[in-house]
């Protein structure tokens, strides 16, 4: 009897939804409002979180060159029934660049270093691993060198040996395969034989990174950002291009060319957030300015990079380079667009072409100053301006607003920079949820002949600002989704838009929320990743209108809409999403077009808004794909209560 009635109410309850009269969306497809740029929806990189080091650079090995303070960071002396020490020897005035290599003397037995990794080493099972070193022997030594992988217990699951032969400074190399997979692995470094040995640049890389790189980034979260198909790849931040101070700050030079001779700095953001203190994030500049370009490249993205304009981080220090010793600063900037466009006629463009790349990078958009506000600002910034715009004529410059949608910074900037006819304005809003539904409008009534908008960082915060207890929840993902739609509507005044933070290591988070979490090991996507992705892959080319009541869809009874056509596969696409608890009785009627009798719809949905995926559930809020039908130009269906919705309809 029970469950009889269960069944009815059931009955009762889809006919009641289908039954009530559908809401009617007129959309234009014969009349374009906008087209929409390829650089629409991209990807925003920085050094957070363990987002580089630890992260999407594959290297194993922490304080591989002995440069962290203190120097022997992340390793830990060993003795095997035998003695000896380690010795940490300074070599500044030689090497500025890396001042730091290790002595290992052996007096009897078997001596050596364990290196802990980034919160542990990922092992995988089967992978092959290339460890390297730059060693030399001391006069008459003999020593030899064993490298042992193990698993978290202590148990050897790979091994290796080398013999250096050289008492000048030599890369030696030695690969081995894992018999066992580990998250939370360590390397053991033993020297054995009597004698005496330098060790510089010690090193651990999985044979299978991002396109079999050797040396390179880790394939699984390189491929998530391919599979974003993202417009522009933005780097390298962030707050790291303008460091807590200049003297830190980010220095694209110090990053390219031999690996030993990339200078390792402090992470600014080591210390920024005292909950979550971390005193051994580094960086080594494995991941520099070349393999960034290289990046953009693979994955069809247009390079981004911003440059420091003589501040630093004005929630920090806020030191400011005087205006007359700025030309360092503009050099830096001036060179990167011959270092990225160059021929083998210039000094930067030879360069390039001697680090493997003969093509140019085609770079068009550069940042000048990431974050910064104020008169200091705007009067560095005209330096920027004219020398860049004197020399490279077709270049677009990112300007800041601020780090805030509003106020006093933003005011002043917005109606400085509109009076100086800059290119592109960057906005931030890291916001609640409901602050990205009440402004998707926001763009509606900007200038369509002013600078053109650069959503540049956002993402909905759970709690508050900074807070380490926000998530990535169904509800934040839906706002953004929600919002994003009037970015959309407004394509040919937004041009570019980036969720930050991107990556966030589950074991050495600094921010939340983040795009993509990951471990040692793996990775996952988050709500607001599959928003993102949604709407890269449906981008479309040409904005259409889509009304209710001839008015735009932003927010009536929980609906928000956009719709666009995509001349390259001659489909409609419509994004909508349903905030609202009650699932959305609909009917789209296309005008202008003719469109087929059937198509697809992919929904990203969840009935709890507290919903988040994780490594134990990755697909708690993940996108389905289903067929959908179309009758006589409409397109009739019911979408679920806290879904966004892309229906893609081939045109006739």
């Amino acid at each position: 009897m029970k469950r009889s009635l269960l069944l009815l109410a059931a009955v009762l309850g889809f006919t009641s939804v289908h039954s009530q009269s559908a809401k009617t969306y007129v959309i234009k497809a014969d009349s374009i409002k906008a087209h929409v740029k390829s650089t629409m929806y991209g990807i925003f990189f920085e050094d957070i979180n363990m987002a580089a080091d630890g992260g999407v650079y594959a290297e194993l090995v922490k304080n591989r060159s002995f440069e962290f303070i203190p120097n022997l960071m992340g390793w830990t002396e060993l003795n095997k029934s035998g003695e000896g020490n380690v010795e940490v020897i300074n070599r500044a005035k030689e090497r500025p660049e890396n001042p730091h290599f290790i002595t290992v003397n052996v007096k009897s037995g078997q001596y050596g270093l364990a290196n802990e990794g980034f919160r542990g080493m990922g092992i995988k099972k089967g992978e092959t691993y290339s460890f390297s070193v730059l060693a030399r022997q001391h006069t008459g030594s003999k020593a030899t060198l064993a490298v042992e992988l193990k698993n978290a217990k202590g148990v050897v699951i790979g091994r290796g040996e080398l013999k250096p032969d050289a008492t000048d400074w030599k890369r030696y190399s030695v690969k081995f395969t894992a018999a066992a997979t580990e998250e939370k692995g360590s390397l053991t470094l033993w020297a054995k034989n009597t004698g005496a040995i330098d060790l510089d640049m010690v090193s651990l890389f999985p044979e299978h990174t991002w396109k079999n790189r050797p040396g390179g980034l880790r394939a699984d979260l390189v491929q998530k950002l391919a599979d974003l198909k993202p417009g522009f790849l933005r780097f390298p931040g962030g707050c790291i291009v303008e460091g807590r101070e200049l003297a830190n700050r980010y220095q694209w030079k110090k990053s390219i060319g031999d690996i030993d001779k990339r200078e390792n700095i402090i992470n600014r953001w080591n210390m920024e957030f005292k909950h979550r203190l971390t005193t051994d994030y580094y960086q080594t500049f494995g991941l520099g300015f070349m393999e960034y370009f290289l990046t953009a490249e693979d994955i069809g993205a247009e390079p981004l990079p911003i440059l420091n304009c003589g501040m630093a981080c004005q929630f920090n220090t806020g030191q400011l380079a005087p205006m007359d010793e700025l030309d360092p600063y503009l050099q830096d900037a001036l060179d990167l667009i011959e270092f990225a466009n160059g021929s083998s006629d210039t000094k930067w463009g030879k360069l390039r072409i001697s680090l493997g790349h003969a093509k140019p990078f085609n770079l068009k958009l550069m940042g000048v100053g990431n974050e910064q506000w104020g008169e200091q600002y705007i009067e560095r910034w005209k330096v920027f301006e004219k020398a860049i715009k004197a020399k490279y004529p077709y270049m677009k410059l990112v300007s800041s607003v601020g780090p805030d949608p509003d106020g006093e910074k933003f005011t002043f900037l917005n109606t400085t920079f509109r009076g100086l006819n800059a290119d592109i304005l960057d906005e931030h809003y890291y916001r609640s949820p409901q602050w990205f539904l009440d402004n998707v409008k926001r763009y509606d009534n900007y200038d369509r002949k002013g600078p053109k908008i650069f959503a540049g960082e956002y993402a909905a915060q759970s709690v508050a600002i900074a807070s380490p207890d926000n998530k990535n929840n169904w509800q934040c993902a839906m706002s953004e989704a929600a919002f994003m739609t009037g970015l959309e509507r407004n394509a040919d005044v937004v041009n570019m838009a980036s969720y930050a933070p991107l990556f966030a290591h589950v074991d050495g988070w600094q921010w939340t929320p983040d795009l993509i979490w990951f471990n040692n090991l793996g990775s996952y996507a988050t709500p607001n990743y599959y928003v993102q992705q949604l709407y890269s892959l449906n981008k479309g080319t040409d904005v259409v209108p889509l009304t209710l009541n001839q008015a735009a869809v932003t927010g009536q009874d929980g609906a928000f809409a956009s719709a666009v056509l995509d001349a390259n596969t001659n489909e409609l696409v419509i994004k909508f999403i349903n905030t609202a608890k009650a699932a959305a009785s609909v009917n789209f009627v296309v005008k202008g077009k003719k469109i087929n009798s059937a198509g697809t719809i992919t929904t990203l949905q969840n009935g709890d808004l507290a919903a988040v995926n994780s490594f134990s559930n990755m697909n708690a809020v993940s996108p389905k794909k289903q067929g959908i039908a179309v009758v006589s130009n409409n397109i009739k269906t019911v979408l679920k209560p806290y879904s966004f919705n892309v229906i893609r309809v081939k045109m006739n």
